[in-house]
């Protein structure tokens, strides 16, 4: 037993002294080897005869280096009915996070206030792999085209909002065409966009009838304002400011002019605003489906005088009130279905019929303005598709909305007159020296 001792402790010591030497090297020897060899002892101290001879590692695998993914983004568009809460939460976005976010935003914009097609980014740090989102830190949205509103995540976890108004450059751009089937078709081959055509429909309300007065080989000119950012991308489509239809010969141009008490409006050659106290049209893109006169009701079965006009659209357009003036009526009339009228002056209403739904907010006795959303198209009452059931009313007695002579707004007179001249020849100018952009003319055949 003595003697197993003794040979246990030698071979370790053996073993030590080895180890030593391999690590360190001898006195005034060559370099020790590098850090990352490693020296394998096997012995057995009840067995010196099983000890395995020493053998050293390879070098040590080199560790993971940390991948730094980007940022995991996701784009969140409002649905009708949707809150910001809801969006938020429903992306997986913790509710105690979002409500804090909700909150920091609330100090720049007003959550209520998001719409429908609202576009909201929100951005997670990366998961694992950077294939899934991980920790929210923020959201980001544009309230209008000139404003960019970003919500962050601070280093204490909380949430500040910031808001930084955009750069842009404004330019005018020029566009014409002519009409084969339509105003709103020639204007999409053109390149325009929705927004801008609706405008020049719209002025053009009160005394074009799109659906009887425009024909084949009638045309259009247009100049309106386009805003860039910093890269030169068109991020927002501005106002008309000149514009012409051309029907069946007879050019008719308006030119927007801004008069000395600050009123915005389109004007004619001569000073004649545009604007006249009723729309004819008070709704965009229908058709005309029926007039006003003695007809077969398509319900009924008989002929009776049919007291307004028809405009067909699809469910849920918007219907606009056709002049400024007071809510009449507002709720259910028999056949009319939903029903709307509108008091102008002392002897002139418009009515409304057969809508889906009404406007939020509208009740007797509200103040409306001209154009402004009164409720959207349907098939309420007796009716047998979605439409819109127009009439105007004078002294209680419905008349032609196509024939009843609308009264205009005052013409420019004297020095107002003189300050249009002059802006209305800079306009002619500044459109006579513009070339069509190739790239909004090539939009419309995309």
């Amino acid at each position: 037993m003595r003697v197993t001792r003794i040979l246990a402790v030698a071979v370790l010591s053996a073993a030590l002294l080895f180890t030593r030497f391999a690590v360190d090297g001898p006195a005034g020897g060559p370099a020790a080897p590098p850090a990352s060899t490693g020296i394998m002892v096997s012995l057995s101290l009840g067995n010196p005869a099983a000890a395995v001879p020493l053998r050293t590692q390879g070098p040590r695998p080199p560790q993971d280096t940390p991948v730094n993914h980007p940022p995991f983004t996701q784009t969140l568009r409002a649905s009708p009915g949707d809150t910001l809460s809801g969006m938020l939460t429903g992306a997986g976005i913790p509710r105690i996070e979002a409500l804090g976010a909700i909150a920091a935003l609330g100090t720049q914009y007003d959550p209520h206030r998001i719409k429908t097609g609202q576009v909201i980014t929100v951005t997670f740090q990366p998961g694992p792999g950077g294939v899934a989102p991980g920790r929210f830190l923020g959201l980001a949205l544009t309230p209008d085209f000139k404003r960019l509103i970003t919500v962050t995540r601070t280093e204490d976890g909380r949430f500040r909002a910031s808001t930084v108004n955009r750069s842009l450059t404004r330019r005018p751009a020029r566009a014409s065409g002519t009409i084969e089937q339509s105003l709103f078709d020639a204007g999409t081959r053109a390149g325009l966009p929705v927004s801008v055509l609706f405008e020049m429909v719209r002025a053009y309300s009160w005394d074009v009838d799109f659906q009887r007065d425009i024909y084949p080989g009638d045309s259009f000119e247009i100049m309106f304002e386009r805003f860039h950012d910093e890269r030169g991308s068109v991020v927002h489509s501005g106002r008309i400011v000149f514009m012409a239809l051309t029907l069946s010969g007879t050019r008719r141009a308006l030119y927007r002019h801004t008069t000395g008490d600050g009123q915005t409006d389109y004007f004619d050659e001569s000073g004649q605003s545009a604007r006249k106290a009723l729309l004819r049209t008070p709704i965009d893109g229908a058709r005309l489906s029926s007039s006003y006169g003695r007809r077969r009701h398509p319900v009924l079965g008989y002929t009776r005088m049919h007291r307004g006009i028809d405009f067909r659209a699809p469910p849920g357009t918007p219907i606009y009130a056709a002049g400024k003036g007071i809510v009449e009526y507002v709720g259910r009339n028999g056949a009319y279905g939903r029903y709307v009228r509108i008091r102008h002056n002392s002897s002139t209403s418009t009515a409304y019929a057969h809508m889906r739904r009404f406007a939020t907010g509208l009740g007797k006795g509200k103040r409306v303005e001209q154009g402004q959303i009164i409720g959207y198209v349907g098939s309420s009452g007796r009716s047998t598709g979605p439409h819109l059931h127009y009439e105007i009313l004078r002294g209680g007695r419905q008349v032609n909305p196509l024939t009843v002579a609308m009264p205009a707004e005052p013409r420019l007179e004297g020095e107002e007159m003189s300050r249009f001249r002059y802006a209305m020849s800079k306009t002619k100018r500044q459109f006579a020296d513009l070339a069509i952009d190739p790239a909004l003319a090539g939009r419309g055949n995309e």
